[in-house]
């Protein structure tokens, strides 16, 4: 589905992502190098190989790997349509919708986890994790709501759009998480005060969450040597701006993306293919070259 319009660095909107009809394992394809430029591919992997902290942008690229597809561009799961209701999906899956039309809302949220459901992480998010212990410090900053990056190892992971498994009530202090939604009545109601539940995402029109940004802000301002964009278009200020500081600031910045994206005319080096195949050719590189520490199996 499409991302909204800018509406300033303060808000977000439900990066969830859907997936293809079966349930899918770790692999979506397998993961072969040769469509990468080995001189892009050496580049990329010695700027890796010289950092010592870095930060890792990830959008719905990443997961697509895990066969769900992306928001815009042909295949994403609302591309070019209007829900049942004749409204836009960005007006469907909102805070104001989530309020004033409950049943409408969930309606949506219920229908992109049912497309999710059975996916998992893949080679992509495992590599990230295994970044993390290479350098001194690494963190991942995600607009995705599936949770991936943490079931596959990472734990320096800023959720700015949140986790859709997590559940709160929208008046009282009720919380609980779910791994899916197949026990859930639509739209659900808290067993302690009968209100509304709602996943802990960011719906379109919402706030980002507070400690989500400021954990993001506090590791921006202590800088990192590497920064890279992974399978995002980079529409939203927050997400593109860690990349274009950084940039100015003399740090390398790395671009992983089959097509061309917000930030694609900033970074020093683009590498234009899948999260899986990148993300395992650096590392296999990373392996390889004398010297560098061989952190896990």
């Amino acid at each position: 589905m499409h991302e909204p319009p800018d509406n300033g660095g303060s808000r977000g909107a439900l990066q969830v992502v859907g997936c293809a009809e079966r349930a899918v394992t770790r692999w979506r394809a397998p993961v072969h190098h040769d469509s990468i430029d080995p001189a892009v591919l050496d580049r990329v992997s010695e700027v890796f190989a010289r950092a010592r902290s870095a930060l890792f942008i990830t959008g719905a690229g990443i997961s697509a790997d895990s066969g769900l597809p992306t928001y815009r561009g042909i295949g994403g799961l609302y591309e070019g349509a209007t829900t049942d209701e004749g409204l836009a999906i960005e007006d469907a899956l909102s805070g104001d919708m989530l309020r004033d039309r409950p049943e409408v809302c969930w309606k949506y949220i219920h229908q992109i986890e049912q497309a999710c459901r059975g996916a998992t992480w893949n080679r992509g998010h495992e590599v990230l994790a295994l970044l993390e212990g290479r350098y001194e410090r690494t963190w991942v900053l995600t607009q995705n709501v599936d949770g991936f990056h943490r079931r596959a190892g990472s734990k320096n992971v800023i959720e700015i759009h949140g986790d859709v498994h997590k559940l709160a009530c929208t008046r009282c202090a009720y919380r609980d998480t779910a791994q899916d939604f197949a026990a859930l009545s639509i739209p659900p109601r808290c067993p302690d005060c009968g209100a509304i539940v709602r996943p802990e995402v960011v719906l379109f029109g919402e706030m980002l969450p507070a400690d989500a940004v400021a954990d993001l802000e506090r590791e921006l301002g202590r800088g990192f040597d590497l920064v890279v964009s992974i399978g995002t278009t980079s529409v939203f200020p927050y997400i593109a701006a860690p990349v274009v500081l950084a940039r100015r600031a003399g740090r390398d910045t790395v671009e992983v993306n089959p097509g061309t994206t917000g930030v694609s005319h900033v970074v020093a080096h683009r590498i234009r293919n899948r999260a899986a195949v990148a993300l395992d050719a650096i590392w296999r590189r990373l392996e390889a070259t004398p010297g560098s520490p061989q952190v896990r199996p």
